[in-house]
């Protein structure tokens, strides 16, 4: 008589041990987390460090930072910006002005790159003219601006969207032509309908493209939006920042270009993390690359 030997279940996992298991990962992300923050304001520090060392000591190598302010001096302007009302009411003109022609250049260029991707008679008709102008930066249009505009307002708006379209247009080409055709040809065979295939393959598949382009041109309608400030702007950070130029007012001007750069890493840092969430089906490594 043969015995069977009967082999014990496996224990369901508890929420304890669940809860157990969960706590070394979660500890390990935390303590990597603080790592990264530390390594990245540390080497802020390193360089604001280096800044006052050359500055101080008046370093004069190829370039001459005997002339350059120093941090201090470059702190102390920033503080009495930042008790301004002036200040406040330049951070929110170009705020507004960035968020605006942003909006405008990511619906039309989202738009238009899914029409020229999927549209062969939209590509030929509108293909060469974009091609045309897509090499004109965006600061070059100051002039049409002025003559097409009725207010210099509406003229930043109009260079600050051109600058940030592009990259969003090229963007989103690309990422509707590198969908995989097998993924749209299984919907077809289904008898979905082209706008049951755009909205369930071609918006979610391209998520990620687009949000590289919107990235991309968010930096570069900063760099616009302040060159126009500059050149016919009445408010605004670049504004503020060229007056305090004319002034010689140096510490002034280091000042107003860390705080351009500050809020343009901010908009950008939102615009990634939006990004992060909407993708969040993609893997780790997928998101990272």
């Amino acid at each position: 008589m043969t015995a069977h030997v009967i082999a014990p279940h496996p224990q369901a996992p508890t929420p304890a041990t669940e809860a157990e298991d969960a706590s070394p990962r979660r500890v390990a992300r935390t303590g990597q987390l603080a790592l990264t923050w530390a390594v990245r304001l540390g080497s802020l520090v390193a360089a604001v460090l280096v800044w006052h060392l050359l500055t101080e000591n008046d370093v004069q190598l190829w370039l001459r930072f005997n002339r350059l302010p120093g941090p201090v001096e470059v702190f102390e302007a920033f503080r009495i910006q930042l008790g301004t009302p002036e200040f406040y009411q330049d951070l929110a003109q170009s705020v507004v002005r960035i968020l605006t022609g942003f909006a405008i250049a990511s619906a039309v260029g989202i738009a238009l790159g899914i029409a020229l991707a999927r549209s062969r008679w939209v590509s030929n008709l509108l293909q060469p003219l974009l091609e045309v102008f897509r090499p004109i930066p965006a600061i070059a249009l100051v002039p049409v601006a002025i003559l097409l505009f009725p207010t210099n307002e509406q003229g930043i708006v109009f260079i600050t969207s051109t600058a940030a379209f592009f990259p969003i247009l090229v963007s989103t080409r690309h990422a509707v032509r590198a969908l995989p055709t097998v993924w749209e040809d299984a919907l077809r065979t289904m008898g979905a309908s082209r706008r049951r295939v755009l909205t369930h393959v071609v918006l979610p598949g391209i998520v990620p493209g687009i949000f590289g382009g919107l990235s991309v041109g968010m930096g570069v309608a900063w760099i616009c939006v302040i060159s126009a400030e500059m050149i016919s702007g009445d408010f605004g950070l670049g504004y503020r920042t060229w007056q305090a130029y004319t002034i010689v007012d140096y510490p002034a001007v280091i000042a107003g270009m860390l705080s351009i750069g500050a809020i343009g890493w901010l908009t950008s840092s939102c615009v990634e993390l939006l990004g992060r969430r909407l993708t969040r089906w993609l893997s780790t490594e997928q998101r990272n690359k």
